[in-house]
């Protein structure tokens, strides 16, 4: 009767074990096929447009390497992060009392992607790399100052300048040329210039999947010594046409479009409309302004400049050409940027005022003449633009209407980008847009421009009889260590230049973002150059 029993016992724990055997491969099937059909949503993936190919991701060099790329791969010793230079692959820092030394700590827990470690060993070598090609980055008031660069040991790095120059921490904070590249991405020769061997660095990415000119796709670094990303790939595909980048991300082919200029006003304002994205506008990263040049004899004069500063309703303009998406700017330098936070009384919208200022500099309107005239000149200018900008096209179209309204002649003319930087370092023209730098490079490098001949600025305020005495208070600033000193130099600059009206304040530029309801996190940088996908997620 056990026997039986058993038997039957036997027989049921077999027909469950069959059926346990059975539920458990449905059960395995099911995990199995959730994790295919869901792997991709279960990879968490960030896709994105860029309009060109990221291109050869060299460190040391710019265009055709993509800002974009670059800072996903590759760090700074310091970083900028909302108005303060903070530790990054350096953890401290020094400076010596004359200004001229920087010693830095560099981090001992950080390693490339490709398992290396980092040390000032190649921090020297890499910016030794740089100062080897040193014309190239002239541009960067730093990299000509540098008298020596030495690894005193694994984790200190010395900097020597040949004179105090304070921006030299910012100017470490850009994206490029003073970045690290590891020892196996470096060329035999060691010239980064000629290319590297690959794109090694210690950034939170990895470049794991590359078509040129169609696709590249980011998986985190594992060697990563920060906080790990939170999503697990970013593809970046190259979409050159803005309209395209726009039925993409409509079609759900594109998780997030950011950057300045990727789409039109019009379509954002559209994409916003629907109701179905988030949409966010940055903080002002940059100020559109519109040089004069005092060169021009007609505009050497104060009362022509400022007649023309308050001959054109800037609000209505900047509103309507940017569709409210720009900010009417008060300010050359937007005043959220270090030593830019300067008082100002904005220039009003004032016709009758306007017409006074040119009748008091002999500027008369002939009878029956719409243009005024002087000693048998008529007051005629020249607004140069890039064409190929449309947002520049539309407010020197305005400027011409409005200032037709006060007896200025003004002649538009759009030219290609290339003739456009051509003229302005020649300064052959009347007027044109001037945008700033943006954080990390201002105050110092629009400091630089009006100092320095050959950047369309300095040249420009030539005529200014106080131009002297602004160059002198410059090149304090960027020499004292005294914070405080600088603060009222800098500010004492920028309103000289503000009262001359030699330089007009227009809008406030900003970065767009529009982006999906399952994207996460979003926050705009603090560095005009770098792109938010470090601490974005994907629900």
């Amino acid at each position: 009767m056990f026997a039986s029993k058993g038997k039957k016992l036997l027989q049921g724990l077999l027909v469950l074990l069959v059926i346990s055997m059975v539920a458990a491969g449905c059960s395995s099937n099911n995990t199995e096929k959730s994790a295919d059909a869901g792997g991709a949503q279960a990879t968490k993936t960030i896709t994105m447009a860029w309009p060109r190919d990221i291109g050869p991701m060299n460190p040391h060099l710019y265009n055709p390497s993509q800002l974009l790329a670059q800072s996903m791969i590759y760090e700074p010793l310091v970083s900028y992060q909302d108005g303060k230079l903070v530790p990054a692959l350096a953890e401290s820092w020094t400076l010596s009392p004359d200004g001229k030394v920087y010693t830095f700590k560099i981090r001992s827990n950080v390693k490339f992607s490709d398992g290396t470690a980092f040390n000032a060993q190649l921090v020297k070598k890499n910016m030794d790399a740089v100062l080897h090609n040193k014309k190239l980055h002239t541009w960067l008031g730093m990299i000509p100052l540098i008298e020596k660069t030495e690894a005193l040991d694994d984790t200190t790095f010395r900097l020597t300048l040949t004179e105090s120059y304070y921006p030299a921490l910012y100017d470490l904070a850009v994206v490029r040329p003073v970045r690290f590249l590891g020892e196996a991405g470096f060329p035999e020769d060691g010239d980064t210039s000629k290319g590297i061997r690959s794109p090694i660095g210690t950034g939170p990415w990895v470049l794991s999947e590359y078509k040129k000119d169609e696709s590249a796709t980011f998986t985190p670094n594992p060697y990563y010594w920060g906080e790990k990303p939170k999503v697990d790939k970013v593809v970046v595909k190259v979409i050159p046409d803005a309209e395209t980048r726009v039925l993409s991300f409509e079609k759900g082919d594109l998780d997030l479009i950011y950057g300045e200029g990727l789409i039109s006003y019009d379509a954002y304002k559209e994409l916003e409309s629907t109701g179905k994205y988030v949409t966010k506008l940055s903080e002002p990263i940059a100020t559109r302004n519109l040089v004069l040049n005092t060169m021009n004899a007609k505009l050497a004069d104060l009362k022509v400049r400022q007649a023309l500063s308050m001959g054109f309703n800037k609000e209505a303009m900047v509103e309507g050409v940017t569709l409210g998406l720009e900010e009417k700017a008060d300010n050359i330098l937007p005043p959220n940027l270090p030593y830019a936070n300067i008082k100002v009384s904005p220039v009003k919208y004032d016709v009758e005022q306007a017409n006074v200022l040119l009748d008091e500099a002999g500027w008369k309107l002939p009878s029956g003449g719409g243009v005024r005239e002087k000693d048998g000149q008529a007051l005629e200018l020249e607004l140069m633009y890039d064409k190929a900008d449309l947002t520049m096209k539309a407010m020197a179209e305005t400027l011409q209407a409005e200032w037709a309204g006060i007896g200025v002649n003004l002649k538009i003319t759009g030219v290609e980008l290339t003739v456009y930087i051509q003229r302005r370092k020649a300064n052959e023209f009347d007027m044109n847009f001037y945008s700033t730098f943006g954080a990390p490079y201002d105050p110092h490098s629009f400091m630089t421009a009006v100092l320095q001949p050959g950047y369309g600025v300095s040249d420009t305020l030539a005529a200014l009889p106080m131009k002297a005495e602004i160059d002198k208070k410059i090149k304090e600033g960027m020499a004292t260590t005294d914070d405080k000193a600088r603060t009222g130099l800098f500010g004492s600059v920028l309103t000289t230049l503000q009262e001359q009206s030699s330089i007009l304040p227009i809008s406030y530029i900003k970065q767009m973002a529009v982006y999906r309801d399952n994207v996460a996190e979003f926050k705009f940088p603090s560095n005009r150059d770098e792109y938010p996908l470090h601490g974005i997620e994907k629900k």
